[in-house]
């Protein structure tokens, strides 16, 4: 069975992605996940180009890595000067890093135009560079930048330049498609014709300008890569790197290569999650394998098929990377998709029942509204117990009011006023607020405390709104979003009205009620 390594760059081209900024701490975290995963390589950065770098290098030193070789990155000397003397070069010793990564050119267009030297220096630095760092007793990987841009300009050259690194010690050579332009048809062939003349491991580094980064990828290890180059996520610079997430995946379910153990493949979500949350992006739910929506089934055909048999709809089994099957409720669902969440939610209801029936109806006509339950399960669980007389209110609103002030140049102000009537007592209190939707939410919870003490240990985590009807101007519907967290469970609830307040308002008593059926409050 063909033997595959894996390369990681989050740390060092995923943190060149817009938007992304690593503290040392941050870059510690998403090694040691990585290193749980069973990533061959790690590369951590270029400690010759912020003290940053090389600080996560020593402290990395002081660390235990079960699974992963660290690898310190940096390019070729500079031309003029001996690789002893390169900075660049002493920093990568520094590091303690056992394996390093070397940039250097390939293309005889950046090296007349970019670092203006003769192709000739540009081989005498590759060569230096390389046997210097081998002599210090490291493992040298070449990245060949630009690669088949270079094998396409110039191939006689750019055979010269990886020719070169091997035979000065480099154990491995990477083939960077570095502007992300090339397509797999061409990929498939200069890996082809390069795999006979190259005897260290052959990498293969794609970005996704063209949005074809895993195909590549995937074509080059069938071409004879047996070194895959990417980033968690595909986070990298421009239009970033190939997604490491659905490579390791193809690679182990459609190709039969065992780059990672079985059981590590389940752990293939949390990794992802993880990664973005560390790196304060959105978490995209249509990620191949690991999104939200990877194994979501909105369509009534759909659901109904994969009920009988999963693979009538669905590519691969959603546990093998630590996912699951969630069946979307909506319009478009039909009954088969209500019978499977009254199932999952422990109540009796059948696909010809006329209550259900009466809920599709009910959802369809909600949804005409602006409704969307695929985006707020708590709030379908509570609609589907309404209709279903299972359960009651907690707590009935008698009214509030709302204030918002601003004074001269102090920030503004805003406050809530709320009467409810709570298992026959009457409360009336108020609160403040971040905004006014906070201080709904402060005196709400405010009055219902001493009734439900739970609700303290539930807050909001996010909120969205949409107006859905851009046309209508400040008249338009909106639709609000909230999340919601305990200790346990997020959950997400929904309104909607021509009145953003109104529908925040809508919402937030989803939210609160939610919690408290969940916690039995209602026993």
């Amino acid at each position: 069975m063909k033997e595959v390594k894996l390369y990681d760059t989050t740390l060092r081209d995923g943190a060149q992605g817009e938007g992304i900024s690593y503290s040392v701490m941050d870059k510690i975290r998403i090694a040691q996940e990585l290193d749980s995963l069973g990533i061959h390589y790690i590369e951590g950065g270029w400690p010759g180009s912020n003290p940053k770098d090389m600080e996560f290098f020593l402290a990395m030193g002081r660390k235990r890595i079960n699974n992963s070789a660290l690898v310190a990155f940096s390019m070729t000397r500079r031309p003029g000067i001996s690789a002893a003397q390169d900075h660049n070069l002493k920093a990568l010793i520094k590091s303690q890093a056992p394996v390093i990564a070397i940039v250097g050119k390939t293309w005889d267009l950046h090296v007349r135009e970019v670092i203006r030297c003769s192709l000739k220096e540009n081989l005498s630095m590759i060569e230096d560079t390389v046997r210097f760092l081998v002599s210090k007793g490291l493992a040298v990987f070449y990245d060949a930048e630009h690669f088949f841009d270079a094998y396409k300009a110039n191939p006689q050259y750019s055979l010269k330049c990886i020719r070169t690194a091997e035979k000065a010690g480099a154990s491995a050579i990477c083939l960077c498609d570095t502007n992300g332009g090339s397509l797999p048809s061409e990929v498939a062939h200069t890996v082809r014709k390069i795999r006979p003349h190259v005897k260290a491991m052959l990498g293969i580094h794609c970005h996704n300008d063209a949005d074809v980064a895993v195909a590549n990828t995937l074509i080059a290890v069938e071409a004879g890569a047996d070194m895959v180059q990417g980033t968690i996520n595909g986070y990298g610079e421009r239009c970033g790197n190939a997604d490491l997430v659905p490579i390791i995946a193809n690679l182990k379910i459609k190709m039969g290569i065992d780059c990672i153990s079985d059981e590590k493949l389940k752990e293939l979500v949390k990794v992802s999650h993880f990664v973005s949350e560390v790196s304060n992006m959105k978490q995209r739910s249509d990620q191949p394998y690991t999104g939200v929506s990877a194994f979501a089934h909105k369509g009534g055909m759909h659901i109904n098929a994969v009920m009988k048999n999963p693979r009538a709809y669905e590519h691969a089994n959603p546990e093998l990377v630590g996912n699951h099957r969630r069946i979307l409720v909506s319009e478009l669902g039909g009954r088969t998709g209500i019978m499977l969440r009254a199932k999952a939610m422990e109540l009796d209801l059948g696909k010809d029942d006329p209550k259900t029936k009466k809920i599709l109806k009910l959802i369809q006509a909600l949804e005409h509204k602006g409704y969307h339950f695929e985006a707020a399960e708590a709030s379908f669980e509570l609609l589907m117990k309404k209709a279903l007389k299972k359960y009651g209110r907690f707590f009935e609103l008698e009214g509030f009011r709302v204030v918002i002030e601003k004074l001269s140049d102090k920030k503004i102000t805003s406050e809530a006023i709320i009467k409810l009537s709570v298992k026959g007592a009457k409360e009336h209190t108020a609160a403040e607020g971040d905004g006014p939707v906070n201080a709904l939410d402060n005196a709400l919870r405010k009055a219902l405390k001493d009734f439900y003490p739970t609700l303290s240990k539930m807050h909001l985590s996010d909120f969205k709104v949409r107006v859905l009807d851009e046309k209508a101007g400040t008249a338009a519907r909106v639709r609000v979003l909230i999340q919601s967290q305990d200790e346990d469970e997020t959950w997400n609830t929904i309104g909607v009205s021509e009145n953003l307040i109104e529908a925040s308002w809508q919402a937030l008593v989803d939210s609160i009620e939610y919690k408290l059926l969940k916690d039995g409050a209602g026993k």
